[in-house]
């Protein structure tokens, strides 16, 4: 019963997050018809050829209109074609996603692992060198804006020493499924993985180090230092595993924003990914690329919540008793 209701919960936050993507393009300043014939061009045509370029795209009709097309296409997989390429939406975004969920993916996992290990260090040892010396560091760099540390990397490793280059996913000059294609992907990735690494780091290591702090502090880690178990054994088999739930909860978050998390890092490295695409069909006013990668990033997050409220009771048994924590 309570998963039924965690579900219509979703269903009607979903409907939500449809109609918002739906309106937020249309309710921005300016007419879609200036970025669909260009600036200079449309000073030369007739309101009845104007009329007829909104027409193509279906911007002419009633708003009701074209928002049930608009849900009816979402149900048939098709979000239109987009202005700025002429292919169709669903293609550009099943090209672009693999690209974000790869920076994302790595960045994520080598964040998540280091600002663990680095709280669970700085919360044994609190007060100590060990704790204040990263405390030091990943305040710092979470106050740092993430376009200047690429920029920061993109002048020492590329501009400077030559080492990795400076924008896009792979070399045009390598071919798909060879090793020299991985070894250009990967070297593409390296810059986009660091900046990404360092600036979402401090957020992983202080959400551990205070949820490591708060378990430390209970009897039950009293009993095991008074039984003689290990340090490491304490740590990592009692204290994070009581304390996992804060961890869980901005990793499934952080997880769930991750296809749309990276716009400035990818639009300042041109890498081809979705928050890319966001960058590009803001500016060229597509409204059909727009709403999907807004989609695509919305579904996401309310996946990744989905799956953290069902994942509560797997990682807390007291959730699951009745009059247990909510």
């Amino acid at each position: 019963m309570v998963y039924i209701k965690t579900l219509g919960q979703y269903l009607i936050v979903l409907f939500c997050i449809l109609a918002l993507n739906f309106a937020l393009p249309r309710i921005a300043p300016g007419s879609p018809a200036t970025y669909l014939i260009g600036g200079l061009d449309i000073q030369f045509m007739s309101p009845e050829q104007i009329q007829q370029v909104l027409h193509e795209f279906q911007l002419d009709l009633p708003i009701l209109t074209q928002f049930k097309h608009y849900i009816l296409g979402i149900f048939r997989g098709e979000l239109g074609v987009s202005v700025i390429y002429g292919r169709p939406v669903t293609a550009l975004l099943a090209y672009r996603l693999p690209w974000t969920l790869l920076l994302m993916g790595v960045s994520l996992l080598l964040s998540a692992s280091l600002g663990v290990v680095l709280g669970v260090m700085g919360a044994y040892k609190r007060g100590g060198g060990r704790d204040l010396g990263p405390l030091f560091v990943v305040m710092l760099l979470g106050s740092v804006p993430p376009f200047w540390v690429a920029m920061l990397f993109i002048t020492l490793f590329s501009a400077t020493l030559n080492w990795l280059p400076s924008f896009g996913a792979y070399s045009i000059a390598s071919l798909p499924g060879t090793l020299p294609y991985l070894e250009s992907v990967i070297r593409h990735l390296v810059m986009p993985v660091m900046t990404l690494t360092l600036i979402k780091t401090g957020s992983m290591y202080l959400t551990a180090r205070s949820s490591l702090i708060i378990a430390l502090e209970e009897d039950y880690i009293l009993l095991a230092h008074a039984k003689g178990l290990g340090k490491v054994r304490i740590l990592f088999t009692h204290a994070l595993r009581n304390g996992i739930l804060p961890i869980y909860t901005h990793l499934m978050t952080g997880l769930g924003a991750m296809v749309g998390g990276s716009a400035v890092v990818e639009t300042v490295f041109s890498y081809p990914g979705l928050g890319n695409t966001i960058y590009e069909s803001v500016r060229a006013r597509d409204y059909n690329l727009l709403q999907g990668s807004f989609l695509v990033i919305s579904l996401s997050i309310l996946l990744c919540n989905l799956l953290a409220d069902l994942g509560y009771p797997l990682l807390d048994p007291r959730i699951r008793r009745p009059g247990g924590p909510v």
